[in-house]
Order: C-alpha cells, then sequence, then structure tokens
C-alpha cells in the first residue's frame, strides 16, 4: 500500500514536471503555429476552390478575405468574371511542408475535390486537384499569398 502511494506521488510529481516543462516549451508554440497555418491554409483553399456562379461579386469578397500579397492583387484585377458554372472546393488532405515561424510564413500542399455544375442543371462531375500554397501571417491571421496548381502524371 505504501509502495503503491509513494509510486503515485511519485508519477503525480513528474506529470506535473514534465506539463510545465512542456508549457514554455518552443516546439508546442512552433506545433501551434503550424496547426493554424494548417486549419487556415485548408480553409482558404478550399474557399479559393468554390464560386457560385449566382453570386460571383460574393465570391470575389470571399478570395480577396482569403488572401493577401500577390494573390490578393491578382484576383482584384482579375475579378470572378461571368461565370456559367458553380464550383464546390473541399480539401480532402494538406499538410504543412515549410514552416518560419519567425517570417510568419508557410508552404501548404492540398488535394481538392471540386464538384462542378454547370448552369441549366446539367450533370455535377467532380474533379480532383493537387495545389502547392504560399501563406503569409498577417495581422489577421495566415492568408494565402500564392495558389498553384500541381500537375498531376499519368500512370
Amino acid at each position: 500500500m505504501v509502495a503503491a502511494l509513494t509510486a503515485s506521488l511519485a508519477f503525480a510529481a513528474f506529470a506535473g514536471w514534465a506539463y510545465l516543462d512542456a508549457r514554455d516549451d518552443s516546439t508546442v508554440a512552433y506545433a501551434t503555429s503550424r496547426d493554424a497555418a494548417l486549419q487556415a491554409g485548408r480553409t482558404q483553399i478550399a474557399a479559393l476552390s468554390t464560386l457560385d456562379a449566382a453570386h460571383p461579386d460574393a465570391a470575389l469578397r470571399t478570395w480577396l478575405d482569403a488572401s493577401t500579397g500577390p494573390l490578393h492583387d491578382e484576383l482584384r484585377r482579375t475579378g470572378a468574371g461571368k461565370p456559367t458554372t458553380s464550383a464546390r472546393g473541399s480539401v480532402t488532405d494538406a499538410a504543412v511542408t515549410e514552416l518560419d515561424d519567425r517570417s510568419g510564413t508557410a508552404k501548404l500542399i492540398a488535394t481538392v475535390q471540386v464538384q462542378l455544375t454547370p448552369a441549366g442543371g446539367a450533370a455535377t462531375t467532380t474533379d480532383r486537384k493537387r495545389f502547392e500554397a504560399a501563406l503569409e501571417r498577417t495581422g489577421s491571421g495566415w492568408k494565402l499569398k500564392a495558389l498553384n496548381a500541381v500537375p498531376v502524371s499519368a500512370p
């Protein structure tokens, strides 16, 4: 009984010390930053892969909110146009490939499933895309500064 109590107290003391040590650990801060960049990147890639043909101005506002730098400037300059097909993108998988927490930059790769619905109620088709994204931390969080399609090689 005394041995079990002693072992329990020793474990509790070790666990408390390990928690306090990890709480101030820079790797925890780095992991938190990586997770934030990943989540923001997933959300913003899905947003830039989505377009409601009936409301292109709303899509453009969403795209501008998700972007910064050269990508933001390009989207503002080109706009959403007059689309005849709606698209709904969802990120199926993503990973941070680079993160510089000090400079506030990250790179991400993602696979996206895009459902395309032509005007007039034609059948919806599904397409799969791969993207490489560059993100930048801004005053309002992580935003996409570049988004490039990655070609898929034939089998």
